[in-house]
């Protein structure tokens, strides 16, 4: 089977996970669990019949590592955090399937901190999606510029907050109308517009020069992981 059917396959098996353990009540270290081995199929799928080199995962752990540190520097501003940045530039110089397993990642290991619950599977799947997202984009040249990237990332903000909010609504609504659907929005839209802010801001500040750094860095030793 073709990576890029995998990929598709994969990227709608998640939510159908995501939802049957929120509807089932599943324990959401099972869930986050196979979020993590699914998320983790289409990026070694790039080396196909090859043994993938040190040289190519190891940036992709030291995106991660960098990710979660840089929500846990912000962790006394709610919600202002360049978690999302930091995937979104992943995925932008190492490709689609890098920056939907950096996601994935940097969210599971940063609530080791912040705190685990049933809301995490969700939080890695959209991370992960954002970045898997930034990666296409970028290679259709879509996010070449400053300006372009940083809207990206105020997107990614919202989209980030709006998928999470659709597990409240499904894990903690008794009835779910329309009227609780647009409470439970409006009570998360000033987290979901400051995380916005947040990832378009350090992606104007720092997006571009961190991307040409990798870039060099991937160019230098010769770093493969970029989709065909």
């Amino acid at each position: 089977m073709q990576r890029k059917t995998v990929t598709i396959l994969i990227l709608i098996l998640i939510p159908l996970i995501l939802f049957a353990g929120a509807f089932y009540k599943i324990n959401f270290g099972i869930t986050s669990t196979l979020v993590i081995i699914l998320s983790m199929v289409p990026f070694f799928m790039l080396f196909e019949n090859k043994k993938p080199k040190a040289r190519n995962i190891v940036p992709i752990a030291v995106m991660a590592a960098i990710a979660v540190a840089s929500r846990l520097a912000f962790a006394f501003l709610p919600q202002f955090k360049p978690i999302i940045a930091v995937v979104i530039i992943t995925a932008v110089v190492f490709g689609s399937e890098s920056g939907f397993l950096c996601g994935s990642i940097s969210m599971l290991v940063s609530n080791f901190f912040f705190g685990q619950g049933p809301y995490t599977p969700w939080q890695m799947f959209c991370c992960g999606i954002i970045g898997f997202a930034a990666g296409v984009l970028s290679k259709k040249g879509l996010l070449k510029n400053r300006s372009l990237l940083s809207l990206f990332g105020f997107c990614a903000g919202f989209v980030f907050g709006a998928v999470v909010d659709i597990f409240t609504v499904i894990a903690f609504t008794p009835q779910i109308n329309l009227q609780t659907i647009v409470g439970i929005y409006l009570a998360g839209f000033w987290f979901n517009i400051t995380l916005s802010i947040a990832t378009a801001l350090f992606l104007y500040i720092a997006g571009l020069p961190m991307i040409q750094m990798l870039k060099r860095i991937k160019d230098k030793y010769n770093i493969n992981t970029n989709s065909g």
